[in-house]
């Protein structure tokens, strides 16, 4: 039986976060830093487990006028502060609610300077030590994340990216690049049965790259992500793929 995990980040303060909880089986929760407070944490932690998804701390560089998507150089002690004290809040409020929190997910600018530098991986992953029993890491597959988390021992999920295009080298396209996003529901769509069935995913430049990720996201803030989500969720059904959190 093939399984794929279909993860949305949300809690962010825009998009459609109700629709995507009926969708998802994973939901990566901003924490506080490039968005979110304690009230829409709450919100997001309560729609999930009403609806049965998994959740996720989704911390990332505490810069909400730029959405967390500025690459900011931070002294390892800084950075520290804000990873940490992002996701021990979350789980602080998740452990009221009632809700397990089963992963982090690095987010925007924190995220792909860790998947390209080893360092500012080690630094975000060692800050979360401890903080939740059994904590995986959903990180960019083929990336410096990948390799980190496993050297520190956290179970890892490799993930894929559903409405962004890749490079050759499997890392993203910068936004800041033409065609770096993706809008194209059937397209979408189309792509994430290929990477189910065939392990796959095809680079902006026709690059066939081989992939072993377990969990495909659909970005929240995006215009088009529920109609992105559905799509993608009945094309995986469609094919006998099963929608299924790995956690």
């Amino acid at each position: 039986m093939t399984t794929l995990d279909l993860n949305a980040d949300l809690g962010e303060g825009i998009g459609a976060d109700d629709a995507l909880l009926q969708i998802v089986s994973s939901a990566s929760i901003a924490c506080g830093g490039h968005a979110g407070d304690e009230t829409t944490m709450r919100v997001a932690l309560r729609g999930a487990k009403a609806r049965g998804v998994a959740v996720g701390a989704h911390p990332g560089f505490a810069d909400p006028e730029h959405f967390g998507r500025r690459r900011l150089l931070l002294e390892p002690e800084e950075l520290d502060a804000q990873v940490r004290g992002q996701v021990s809040r979350f789980c602080e409020l998740a452990l009221e609610e009632g809700v397990p929190v089963r992963y982090v997910k690095l987010h925007g600018a924190l995220a792909n300077m860790a998947a390209e530098e080893p360092a500012v991986a080690a630094v975000a992953f060692t800050a979360i030590a401890g903080l939740v029993r059994d904590l995986s890491v959903l990180a960019i597959d083929h990336s410096a994340q990948v390799e980190v988390a496993s050297a520190f021992g956290y179970p890892v999920i490799r993930e894929a990216y559903a409405d962004r295009a890749y490079l050759p080298n499997g890392l993203l396209v910068p936004r800041a690049e033409p065609g770096a996003v993706l809008h194209d529901p059937e397209a979408i769509a189309e792509r994430a049965v290929r990477l189910a069935l065939k392990s796959e995913i095809v680079a902006i430049d026709g690059t066939v790259i081989a992939t072993e990720a377990q969990s495909l996201c659909i970005h929240g803030d995006t215009a088009e992500a529920v109609e992105i989500a559905r799509r993608v969720r009945t094309a995986l059904e469609t094919r006998g793929i099963v929608v299924r959190a790995p956690y």
